[in-house]
């Protein structure tokens, strides 16, 4: 019997239970479809982070007071203090950096007219912009001598805007209030919609640091310092020329914690992608597990199949097929089910995915190797599960096989 007969008499057979073959490759169906939605959402999801970490600023590093390290220990007000407007201009001579700003802010309820809107004024310098890869859309940014002077102005966030100037009027020129300072709107900030934890980067307000300190809060130091290094590659570089000079600069001693903290976007997008793929790992697992019921079906299916055809198998050895006929009619039987699921589960997979984007809004990206490693698996799982069935069957006896009722 060559591979043509065995492939019609395996065909042939299908044909005759239709319905239990669909039934059994509905679990491969099923497995298949979703280890490739879910590891489409996955990737997407690690696609979607790395954007939009890029748009806020690949090479950004961050340096706040105090140290998160100290055991757990809730810090004093005098730990939070440590920066001050002179570590900013020292580190400013620093080659590595290409910006750098302090940061210093403040909650409060912004008032026009009749509308108000609760947001946060952040007090920084024009490299803020460089840093987090914003720009401004109407007006301009405020200039060198506006800190100098503390001036009061201010640029606005769309959300902001959208909030207290509903009516579509133009902010520029006009005057909010904030507590009981009055600032003039000079600019406006281009649209950048919600990161990747679901914050809201319009919801800002930006206005000189000196304003902040001196006129908000009424403060001596810094909140913070954002900067950028040069290029992504020296971040790590960067980091530790920042941190060199900030502990010279604040006269720690060598076996003395740091009093501050430095992280960098690398950092942040490192731990975001490990707990993403996580996920993904975790997810594909548990869609595998229904990868594995289909082969437990195929293998049950199979059974049933050789018990039903004992007789038939009896005839056919006893004319003449050998062991190794039968064992590749049954495993070719198996094969079909296993890599027509396979096919069918990887349109069902590819329609869930495009599903998930149109109906959830959830990034989806489907990478080839999913198919590829999808189909490579039902087709191993059809020869696995299908194998010791058609060994079953290629060793039963002709005389007991045709005896068989």
């Amino acid at each position: 019997m060559n591979l043509s007969n065995l492939l019609k008499i395996a065909l042939k057979a299908l044909n005759n239970n239709k319905l239990r073959c669909f039934l059994t490759m509905l679990g491969i169906i099923i497995g298949v479809a979703s280890v490739i939605t879910m590891l489409a959402i996955g990737q997407g999801s690690k696609n979607s982070i790395k954007a939009q970490i890029s748009e806020m600023g690949s090479n950004m590093i961050m340096i706040h007071p105090g140290n998160m390290q100290r055991g757990g220990v809730r810090q004093s007000a005098d730990d939070m203090q440590t920066l001050e407007v002179a570590d900013y201009e020292a580190l400013q001579t620093l080659p590595g950096i290409a910006a750098i700003s302090p940061s210093v802010n403040s909650g409060g309820q912004f008032v026009n007219g009749n509308n108000n809107y609760p947001s946060t004024v952040y007090g920084i310098t024009p490299d803020y912009l460089d840093i987090r890869k914003l720009k401004v859309k109407d007006g301009a940014m405020f200039t060198d001598q506006d800190i100098k002077s503390a001036a009061k102005v201010c640029i606005l966030g769309k959300t902001v805007v959208d909030n207290l100037f509903p009516g579509g009027e133009d902010p520029v020129g006009r005057v909010v209030r904030f507590g009981k300072i009055p600032l003039t709107v000079i600019g406006v900030l281009e649209s950048k919609g919600t990161n990747s934890m679901g914050q809201d980067q319009d919801d800002v307000v930006l206005a000189p640091y000196t304003t902040v300190m001196k006129r908000v809060l009424a403060i001596d130091y810094i909140q913070g310092i954002f900067a950028s290094a040069v290029n992504e590659d020296e971040t790590e570089e960067t980091i530790e020329a920042i941190t060199e000079m900030l502990r010279t600069r604040h006269k720690l001693k060598e076996d003395a914690d740091d009093d501050f903290q430095i992280r960098s976007q690398q950092e942040l997008s490192e731990m975001m992608n490990s707990t993403s793929d996580m996920m993904t790992v975790l997810l594909a697992c548990i869609a595998g597990i229904s990868l594995l019921v289909g082969g437990i079906g195929i293998m049950n299916i199979m059974y049933v199949s050789v018990t039903e055809r004992t007789r038939e198998i009896g005839l056919r050895m006893s004319i003449g097929a050998r062991g190794i006929d039968i064992l590749s009619q049954f495993l070719i039987e198996a094969v079909i089910i296993s890599v027509t699921g396979g096919v069918i589960g990887i349109l069902v997979g590819v329609l869930a995915s495009w599903l998930v984007t149109v109906i959830a809004h959830w990034p989806v990206y489907i990478q080839m190797y999913s198919v590829g490693l999808s189909f490579a698996v039902c087709t191993i799982t059809g020869v696995f599960f299908g194998w010791y069935p058609a060994k079953k069957a290629s060793n039963l006896d002709p005389i007991e096989a045709i005896r068989y009722e």
